[in-house]
């Protein structure tokens, strides 16, 4: 170092880079080294007297000392968010007109239903992130806690049927026929376990390899591997009794007609007598559950399948039943879905060279997505009302494959402006959510109109009544 310069070596608690500043320049220049460098050392050159995040660095203060810096923001993770939340509202509005991207009816999977698992896949993600530093433990469990139990009360209020359909200008709630489940009530759960996991299943250990992170988290593995077992037990193990619902008579809102739906069998995973409508009837109530399932569109329960149309001649029994595609059983793999994306997450927080971080997402990924289409062919369909274990690793691996496309495209090559739309979404996701999604924008236009309420926005752009 030559007379007149300083040295200071700046830490970034955040993301584990390090800063070199070198005092005696003229200019500020900022060099990144290569990607061969140890944790992607960073040199900046500053004049004398100079700030960094606002704090002043001058020729009197250039002991080695720890200054905190914020980490450059991973613009990949914010366009897979943007991008589900926009396949989101996409499926929502326009899934019931295009069959491509509506949901299957009931085995096997479309567009659509890639949307919830690439979401909770997001969620975990993030949480590695969020939770890497933990000051006090405690503290960060009532916060995951807090934030958790306001994003499920928020579903209740928005998804029960509080706003109803668009074309329903009612409100209110009726409380015996709540609908207890939703998505933001499923990725609340799934967000709450998943955070209590990476704060309090987490071994002190140094990662060096792949082989030692795996030993770091490997208490969040066995509870990964406690919730598949237990649901596949369930799933397979359970004895489904018959059962019984009431469909509400057209000729008297006081009458209702009784339906029996026989079962008496073991391990079926068909709509009528699996065990994760069985559990949602039995702890939930059939009244709290959804009114309208997709498996109404099979061939079984419709004449137009796979859109909804008129029940066939000689129709099942169980085809007007209710049945909550994010009920309590299917969640336990929703929470799974939402633990592999941590392990996604702390490739990032662990490994800071590109190649390494492609590498260790690339074969996992591709290895889930082999692995569920092999169950799907011995018998484990993919089946999302069921959010079956071939559906878990199909749909995990997709998010896997579709996060390396986005990250060397973005954040390794630098091509930001293609994507800055799904940027802008992921970084209001939960608002863009709320907004289109859950019909609120569409019921706040609707409380504008001429005459009489029909006569609103939304008939204006051809959504309402006509």
């Amino acid at each position: 170092m030559g007379a007149g310069e300083g040295r200071v070596l700046l830490h970034s608690n955040d993301d584990h880079n390090f800063v070199s500043m070198e005092e005696g320049f003229a200019d500020r220049e900022l060099s990144v080294m290569n990607s061969s460098t140890p944790l992607n050392h960073v040199y900046v050159k500053i004049s004398n007297d100079s700030k960094i995040n606002n704090i002043s660095v001058s020729k009197g203060s250039i002991d080695p000392t720890d200054v905190a810096m914020k980490p450059p923001r991973l613009v990949s993770l914010d366009v897979f968010r943007g991008l589900t939340v926009a396949l989101m509202v996409l499926v929502d509005h326009v899934g019931g007109i295009i069959p491509a991207i509506n949901h299957s009816p009931w085995d096997g999977v479309t567009r659509a239903d890639f949307v919830m698992p690439f979401f909770l896949f997001i969620v975990g993600v993030a949480l590695a992130l969020v939770y890497k530093k933990l000051p006090c433990r405690v503290d960060a469990t009532k916060k995951a806690v807090l934030r958790a139990l306001k994003l499920f009360l928020f579903g209740v209020v928005l998804q029960v049927g509080y706003l109803h359909r668009i074309n329903d200008l009612t409100f209110g709630v009726d409380i015996l026929q709540i609908r207890l489940m939703g998505t933001l009530q499923r990725i609340a759960i799934a967000y709450l376990l998943t955070a209590v996991c990476e704060i309090w299943l987490t071994r002190d250990d140094v990662v060096k390899s792949g082989r030692s992170m795996l030993k770091k988290y490997k208490f969040q593995w066995i509870f990964v591997l406690v919730l598949t077992v237990t649901y596949t037990a369930l799933l397979y193990g359970l004895h489904v009794a018959d059962w019984e619902y009431r469909i509400p008579s057209e000729n008297s809102s006081f009458s209702s007609n009784i339906m029996s739906v026989k079962c008496g069998v073991r391990g079926v995973t068909g709509p009528a007598c699996n065990a994760v409508g069985m559990i949602d009837r039995k702890l939930l109530g059939v009244q709290h559950l959804y009114k309208r399932p997709t498996y109404a569109r099979t061939k079984e329960c419709s004449m137009s399948s796979p859109d909804n149309g008129p029940l066939p001649p000689n129709a099942p029994s169980w085809c007007q039943a209710p049945f909550d595609p994010e009920g309590i059983l299917s969640s336990v793999m929703a929470i799974v879905t939402c633990m592999m994306g941590l392990h996604f997450g702390h490739v990032i927080v662990h490994f800071k060279d590109h190649k390494d971080r492609i590498l260790s997402w690339t074969m996992p990924a591709a290895g889930l997505v082999i692995a569920g289409f092999i169950l799907d062919f011995c018998g484990i369909h993919l089946n999302k009302a069921l959010y079956s274990f071939s559906y878990t690793c199909v749909t995990v691996g997709a998010a896997g494959i579709l996060l390396v496309g986005i990250y060397v495209m973005v954040d390794v090559l630098g091509f930001r402006k293609p994507a800055l739309v799904f940027e802008w979404m992921g970084k209001h996701a939960l608002v863009i959510y709320i907004l289109a999604a859950c019909n609120v924008l569409p019921v706040l236009l609707q409380g504008f109109y001429w005459e009489k309420p029909e006569n609103n926005f939304l008939k204006l752009l051809g959504i309402g009544q006509t």
